[in-house]
């Protein structure tokens, strides 16, 4: 009989666990997070003035075109639908500092960067740990400015205080370096040239 009871206890007390973690949390989490933070609970997605999804600002994304900061490099090229090109919005490699394709890689990020006329920084051709790093270093946004400038046809000092806005500090004020939010920085370019042509 001890055993029977001690096995519908063992049942008793799963169940109740099951409901505490699998049910009952999650779903606490899930309030919690809708009410308090809506923005970062369902991916800090950035939408357009039409109100359509152009990315998270929490993934790094790859942009090519000159009117534009480039950000840091990602190892895997995701194509989003059949008809989409490769992206590169995210990923990370497991390749050793040893491995050979790894400083190939690195060789030919450079290469492009110097056949652009784009001084290339450490953000620009190294992948960071996680291959999602949205953000770049200062330096990196500054070493930009002129190229970014010239291929929007405005003057510099109109691009510093959207580089200067969208440059987040430190973690708690002391882990890590300041870094400039690349999907942000672009997206207030692009606006900041609508308002210019309607003005």
């Amino acid at each position: 009989m001890s055993f029977i009871r001690e096995t519908l206890r063992a049942i008793r007390i799963t169940l109740v666990l099951w409901l505490l973690t699998a049910i009952i949390y999650p779903l606490a989490i899930l309030v919690i997070g809708q009410a308090a933070f809506p923005f970062q609970a369902n991916g800090s997605v950035m939408v357009n003035i039409n109100a359509k999804p152009i990315g998270s600002t929490l993934i790094g994304q790859s942009f090519t075109s000159e009117r534009y900061f480039h950000g840091r490099p990602s190892t895997v090229r995701y194509s989003q639908g059949k008809k989409a090109r490769p992206t590169g919005i995210s990923g990370a490699s497991n390749l050793a500092p040893s491995n050979p394709e790894l400083l190939n890689r690195v060789i030919e990020q450079a290469n492009k960067f110097e056949e652009e006329n784009i001084q290339p920084s450490v953000d620009l051709i190294y992948t960071s740990g996680s291959g999602l790093d949205p953000h770049i270093s200062l330096k990196t946004a500054w070493q930009q400015l002129e190229r970014v400038a010239s291929a929007r046809g405005v003057k510099q000092d109109e691009i510093v205080p959207l580089v200067n806005k969208y440059t987040d500090g430190r973690f708690l004020w002391i882990f890590g370096e300041p870094g400039v939010n690349v999907l942000r920085l672009n997206y207030a370019l692009d606006l900041q040239d609508i308002n210019r042509q309607q003005n």
